[in-house]
């Protein structure tokens, strides 16, 4: 039995005030309640804050991004998974449709950050994605096969414990819509059928969680899918009473 994952991506909302006070909240969350690994992440300016804040609550703290260059070096404004570790993070989202597209991001690149991730010693959440223009023309289970293969094809079956794949579909980010719970469920059968391919024990075992518009209200049908292992969560994140509601929706 898979345990369900929910983590709140905060973007870049928030001040120091707001997130403090938010983790705040959070910390006090009745957690034993329910049966998720629970992982939220601020900015990078607000990470050591919100480690603080979460004190001994059971809630992890993941960056938004890392350097694809391993170690030290003359990277400006680039962060480094070791830094990140001394920071409080024990997760990274490497990924995420955001970075790609603002920043350009490859498949190469994703790829190299994932292997440094994991090399430096964080846990990864793993965005891979279709556009609205990808899905109308039926090229949803290609592309995301593809985002995924670039990834596999750098990692050894033993990582496969430290790394969450998170289905995001592009079109359903901050727009209001969410793939139905059949979309979502059928994407996340294909994704673990993609895994199959590479390792069967992976693919029973691998946590695969749902990124598009996930609210309170409809977390619960979704969550209920049998791929669905729970959710990455975006503006719904920033409020502590529906975070609260999404994490209680895995079962």
């Amino acid at each position: 039995m898979r345990t369900g994952l929910v983590a709140g991506n905060w973007k870049m909302h928030g001040t120091l005030t707001s997130v403090r006070a938010l983790a705040s909240e959070l910390a006090k969350l009745p957690l034993a309640e329910s049966n998720a690994e629970v992982v939220v992440a601020p900015g990078l300016a607000h990470l050591t804050a919100v480690v603080d804040a979460l004190g001994d609550a059971n809630i992890a703290v993941a960056a938004q991004d890392l350097s694809a260059f391993a170690g030290e070096g003359a990277h400006t404004g680039d962060v480094s998974g070791t830094q990140l570790l001394e920071a409080g993070c024990r997760w990274v989202i490497v990924g995420h449709s955001e970075r790609r597209e603002d920043h350009s991001e490859s498949d190469a690149l994703v790829a190299s950050k994932v292997r440094v991730a994991l090399d430096q010693g964080l846990s990864v959440i793993l965005c891979v994605g279709e556009s609205l223009e990808q899905r109308e023309s039926g090229d949803t289970d290609a592309v995301v096969a593809r985002q995924l293969t670039a990834v596999l094809d750098v990692l050894e079956p033993a990582d496969a414990s430290k790394l969450v794949l998170a289905y995001e579909p592009i079109w359903a980010i901050g727009t209001g819509l969410t793939a139905t719970p059949e979309q979502a469920q059928a994407v996340h059968a294909g994704l673990r059928s993609v895994v199959a391919q590479w390792s069967a024990q992976v693919a029973d075992e691998l946590r695969i969680v749902y990124g598009g518009s996930v609210k309170a209200d409809n977390a619960a049908t979704l969550f209920a899918q049998p791929d669905i292992d729970g959710g990455l969560v975006g503006g719904a994140s920033l409020d502590a009473g529906s975070f609260a509601d999404i994490i209680r929706a895995i079962g």
